[in-house]
């Protein structure tokens, strides 16, 4: 089956070619940001922190060098006094290796299982209690759930506490929320102690990274920063083809949202309808289960609908990226290809509970 890629994470469809791009002459200054921002960052920064609902933001090259450096930071006692880091279980690698920083500089960590408020909040109480103030880490979205985490409980818990919720909401940028602002907007979080991190390289098709919060939280953050001394900042390409994508996400950003909503309750009607589980909620990346078909036939599926192999705890699943630019067409074929390879009593049914694929890179 030729056509449509459901292999890729660019939900909107954005691609920024050079024609849509303003013009620049050099593609950095050759300067850390520490020294000088390059041209434009600044500016775009101000525009993904009122996007997001945020005081102010700072622009870093990806997550990685985000979240090792809020972890370093935290661990300095730059944020809080005695952090104490709480860890939801689905959180996605990269800002876990951010928490591994952490741990070598001797914060203690813990994880509470995904989603579950009650044990979050007893061991926020054992933190306080023992002298610590907890920092939650959680993302704004897990693929393969029904829907997002309770992340206003999250904040509440930790709020009273002197504590944060730092958040990686690289899936939730572009996609939830109001204005495609993410999960603080989706979740009122405005007035509380959160931070969060995200890549604009998924909704917006920009591969740069943002960290937004309250004003002193980011200016601080500018100065602990190891990776704005040391590091590359965004070029300034990258950083033209965000301005162009909030551009785009202003004049054209609901009518891309419904359409990718669209493509995805298509999606799952259709398998739905051809008795089949489907995983993921009203969210772009949906999640078929396999379950009985040896890997060789999993595979040649996979290729047939140019959709993702996964190994899931569960056993195999195909993984599908949704996209604004998927047409019903090329919906209805995947669709179609899916009941006719997987009509077998052994794919049928099953409850939407969650499916874990973290260690799928493509989803970051």
């Amino acid at each position: 089956m030729s056509g449509a890629d459901f292999r890729s994470a660019l939900y909107l469809g954005m691609r920024h070619s050079a024609p849509e791009l303003v013009a620049w002459t050099a593609l950095t200054l050759g300067k850390p940001a520490a020294l000088q921002d390059p041209p434009g960052a600044v500016a775009l920064a101000r525009q993904l922190a009122q996007l997001q609902g945020c005081e102010a933001a700072t622009l870093l090259p990806s997550t990685l060098h985000l979240f090792r450096d809020v972890f370093g930071m935290l661990a300095r006692g730059a944020m809080v006094a005695r952090p104490s880091l709480l860890v939801d279980a689905a959180a996605y690698p990269i800002a876990r290796w951010g928490v591994e920083w952490a741990a070598l500089q001797g914060v203690p960590v813990r994880k509470f299982r995904h989603g579950d408020v009650v044990q979050l909040a007893g061991l926020a109480q054992r933190a306080h209690g023992g002298g610590w103030t907890p920092v939650v880490l959680a993302d704004g979205y897990t693929p393969g759930d029904a829907g997002t985490p309770p992340l206003r409980a999250y904040a509440g818990i930790v709020a009273p506490l002197g504590g944060w919720l730092v958040l990686d909401d690289t899936q939730a940028l572009g996609v939830l929320g109001r204005e495609g602002g993410g999960s603080v907007r989706l979740h009122r979080l405005q007035q509380m102690p959160v931070l969060t991190g995200a890549s604009l390289a998924k909704g917006f098709g920009a591969p740069l990274a943002v960290l937004a919060g309250p004003a002193w939280l980011i200016a601080a953050f500018e100065r602990h920063s190891e990776s704005r001394v040391h590091a590359s900042p965004p070029s300034v390409a990258v950083i033209a083809a965000a301005r162009h994508a909030l551009h785009v996400n202003a004049r054209d950003g609901p009518r891309l949202r419904r359409r990718l909503l669209a493509r995805i309750r298509q999606l799952r009607s259709a398998v739905a309808a051809a008795g089949l589980a489907c995983h993921g909620g009203a969210f772009p990346v949906q999640l078929v289960p396999l379950p009985g078909m040896e890997e060789q036939d999993a595979l040649a599926l996979a290729e047939r609908v140019q959709g993702i192999l996964l190994r899931t705890k569960n056993g195999l699943a195909l993984g599908l990226l949704l996209r604004a630019d998927h047409g019903e067409l090329e919906v209805a074929r995947v669709a179609a290809a899916l009941a006719s390879r997987m009509v077998s009593g052994k794919t049928r049914g099953g409850g939407d509970h969650a499916y874990r694929f973290r260690d799928i890179a493509v989803f970051g």
